[in-house]
C-alpha cells in the first residue's frame, strides 16, 4: 500500500468514528472538584450474559490533549451497553488551552487513581443492575495508556501517591491501540511528541517514567489484551509489541490481537467491524 493510500484510509476512518453523534449518557456523577472530574454512566440495554452486567470503564484517547472529550467516545460507550454492558466512561484533566499540550503533571494521573476509586461506591449507587466485582478497563490510544497504567497501580513505585492495593475487583484490562510503552512511543513520535510532553518534557521525562509508564509496570498478575490494527498510523504496531515483549520478559503473558487493513479508529467506530472484536474481547473477560 502506498503511503498516499494509508493516509487516505486513514483519513476515510478517523471521518467516519467522529461522524457518529455524541450519546448522552444516563448519569453523571462528579468524582472531584474540577469541572473534568466526572464520569458518564450507561446502563445495560441489555442482557448480555449470566447474572448482573459487568462494569466497563472507557478511559478516551485524544493524546491527553484538551480538544478530545469523553463526548468523542460516548457512541462506543452506548454500543457496549446495547451489549449488556454497565459503562462508565472516565473524564480527566487534559492539557491546557494550548491544543499541542498533551496532558498534565501530576494532575491527569491524580484523576484516573481518584476516578477508580471513586468507581465502585458509584457504580453501586447508580448502577445497580451492575455488579462492580466484575470490572474490565477499557482505553483508546491515550487511554489505553491510562487503563493500563491503572490496573497496575499496586505495581508503582512504594513512594508513589497513586500506588494502590492489588485491584481485586479486576477481571482484566482491554487496551486499544494504547500508547503502552511511552519510551518508544517517544522514539516514534507518537502523536507530535505526546509522551514526552505528558511527562512535562525533556527535563522530567526520565525521572518520572517510572511512575507513568506501563511498559515499567510489569508483572501486574492481570488479564491484559491489547487490540492493534496492522494499518495504524497515529500510533504504530510497534508500540503494542514493545509492551507485550516487556511484559514477556516479566513473565507474563500479555494477549495481542491484531486486525489486518485496521488503523486506528475503526477499534471505537460502532460502524466498523473492529469495534464487534473490541467487544467479544472485553466480553471473554468480563463473563
Amino acid at each position: 500500500m502506498t503511503d498516499d493510500v494509508a493516509a487516505a484510509r486513514a483519513a476515510a476512518e478517523e471521518k467516519s468514528v467522529f461522524s457518529h453523534a455524541p450519546v448522552d449518557p444516563d448519569a453523571t456523577a462528579a468524582y472531584g472538584d474540577h469541572p473534568d472530574q466526572v464520569i458518564d454512566f450507561f446502563a445495560p440495554r441489555r442482557a448480555g450474559g449470566p447474572g448482573p452486567a459487568p462494569v466497563v470503564v472507557v478511559l478516551h484517547g485524544g493524546a491527553w490533549r484538551a480538544p478530545y472529550d469523553r463526548r468523542h467516545i460516548s457512541p462506543f460507550a452506548d454500543f457496549l451497553a446495547h451489549r449488556g454492558f454497565a459503562v462508565a466512561s472516565v473524564e480527566y484533566r487534559r492539557g491546557g488551552d494550548d491544543d499541542a499540550a498533551a496532558g498534565r503533571w501530576p494532575d491527569t494521573f491524580d484523576d484516573i487513581a481518584a476516578a477508580l476509586d471513586a468507581l465502585p461506591a458509584l457504580v453501586r449507587e447508580l448502577l445497580p443492575q451492575a455488579d462492580p466485582r466484575r470490572t474490565v478497563l477499557t482505553g483508546h490510544s491515550a487511554g489505553g495508556h491510562l487503563a493500563l497504567w491503572g490496573a497496575a497501580r499496586h505495581v508503582l513505585p512504594p513512594d508513589s501517591p497513586w500506588r494502590g492495593g492489588s485491584p481485586v475487583t479486576l477481571r482484566g484490562v482491554v487496551a486499544l491501540a494504547p500508547i503502552a510503552d511511552l519510551a518508544i512511543a517517544d522514539k516514534l513520535d507518537v502523536c507530535g511528541g505526546a509522551a514526552r510532553q505528558l511527562l512535562g518534557g525533556d527535563e522530567h521525562f526520565a525521572e518520572r517514567q517510572p511512575y507513568a509508564d506501563p511498559a515499567l509496570l510489569l508483572p501486574t498478575g492481570i488479564a491484559t489484551t491489547l487490540v492493534q490494527g496492522r494499518t495504524d498510523l497515529d500510533v504504530p504496531q510497534a508500540v503494542a509489541e514493545s509492551y507485550a515483549e516487556a511484559a514477556a520478559k516479566a513473565g507474563e503473558m500479555v494477549g495481542v490481537t491484531l486486525l489486518e487493513d485496521v488503523g486506528h479508529f475503526p477499534l471505537i467506530d460502532p460502524a466498523a467491524d473492529a469495534c464487534a472484536v473490541v467487544v467479544e474481547e472485553i466480553a471473554q473477560l468480563a463473563w
